[in-house]
């Protein structure tokens, strides 16, 4: 049987999320049944590393530069896509929203299927629209791809209400490689300190959208009222400088640590005691699923996806509403309940278990090939 060739388009294999389970999902695929191609429209990456040798990779261009989106916008879709795409596949997908959706949507070749893959709830067409020259621009590509992929239920709602007219719009979870997320846990993680203080996690780039200031300015009151914890974050981004003088200038040198980015994140989450959530907005947030699966408990602010993973009603972790005072009221009560506390630890390592990465990945591959069914 002849493979079913595949483009996986993505802006860059950087340290986000949708990075990670793109990786996780194409190294993951029946290489007997599909020919896979990642194309970045940024080479590098702290995820490149990872694909396994039997995944193709390209880069468009080198590096990213400022104003690059502008530039994107002189060109059509169609002149945009016969420039970087070149080769002939059966399925072309955009692995996120934006400028890949355009160019992806430029495909022109009737017998080749486009798949958009939608990781984060936008809200209004001005969000959504961002990367295309108008609202109008972004409705027509959206509308040119034969499928749809949302990560939650929520991101489906929000997406599909945006642009009612998007073609057999469904939700797909992401891959997670459930068995090496377990095996990378057992390494030692000696930047953790030995200091009898309750650790709290937050993993994600140090930029607005995951407001880790709100985790800084609660771990500050939680001092004050004498709670002992120590609050550690993993990742870097453009928010390090200020996040580290505002840990100077409130004396949190002993209960705030930030780690950086870390290759193997498993090994501090499974070590820690309370997974921690702050961001604005999500997809289907990948640290707090790996946090799950090594049933840690997560107290995370509403956000897309949250619901889905934890339950309606807080039966596999604590989500609150999406203010700082809400969320420092859910660590409080953790703190406050150790019995609480273990109650979830529990609960998190019987919900892990449902994101196993062969349930995840079969999903994807049935959907790949029921598209080709369709002719």
């Amino acid at each position: 049987m002849e493979k079913i060739k595949i483009l996986f388009m993505i802006p860059t294999l950087g340290q986000g999320g949708a990075e990670k389970v793109l990786v996780n999902l194409v190294n993951n695929l029946n290489k007997e049944r599909f020919d896979v191609t990642v194309l970045a429209l940024f080479d590098g990456g702290v995820n490149k590393p990872f694909l396994k040798p039997w995944i193709k990779f390209r880069a468009c261009m080198p590096h990213t530069f400022r104003g690059n989106i502008h530039v994107l916008k002189i060109f059509s879709p169609g002149q945009l896509y016969k420039h970087f795409i070149r080769e002939k596949y059966d399925i072309v997908v955009s692995y996120l929203e934006g400028p890949t959706a355009r160019i992806i949507s430029g495909c022109s070749d009737e017998n080749t299927k486009m798949i958009s893959w939608i990781h984060v709830e936008q809200h209004t067409r001005k969000e959504a629209a961002i990367s295309f020259r108008t609202e109008k621009e972004a409705e027509k590509c959206y509308s040119k791809f034969h499928k749809t992929i949302c990560v939650a239920e929520t991101v489906k709602s929000d997406f599909c209400g945006i642009f009612p007219h998007v073609q057999e719009c469904e939700v797909l979870y992401n891959t997670l490689e459930s068995d090496q997320i377990i095996k990378k846990s057992e390494e030692t993680a000696v930047e953790l300190e030995e200091d009898g203080k309750i650790r709290l996690i937050a993993v994600g780039t140090l930029k607005e959208t995951k407001a880790f200031d709100r985790l800084l300015r609660i771990t500050k009151r939680l001092v004050e009222k004498g709670y002992n914890v120590h609050l550690y974050i993993l990742g870097k981004g453009p928010l390090e400088d200020q996040f580290h003088q505002f840990i100077k200038d409130n004396n949190l040198l002993n209960n705030v640590t930030l780690l950086g980015y870390q290759m193997n994140p498993y090994k501090y989450i499974a070590r820690s005691d309370i997974f921690l959530c702050s961001s604005y907005r999500e997809g289907f947030s990948t640290a707090a699923t790996e946090a799950l699966i090594l049933g840690v408990p997560v107290c995370t602010v509403e956000v897309s996806g949250m619901r889905e993973m934890l339950g309606d009603n807080n039966e596999y972790g604590i989500i609150t509403e999406n203010n700082e005072k809400a969320l420092y009221q859910g660590i409080e009560r953790l703190l406050d309940n150790p019995a609480l506390l273990a109650h979830y630890r529990k609960m998190a390592t019987m919900r892990g278990k449902y994101f196993d990465t062969k349930q995840t990945v079969t999903a994807v591959e049935e959907m790949l090939e029921g598209m080709l069914k369709k002719e």
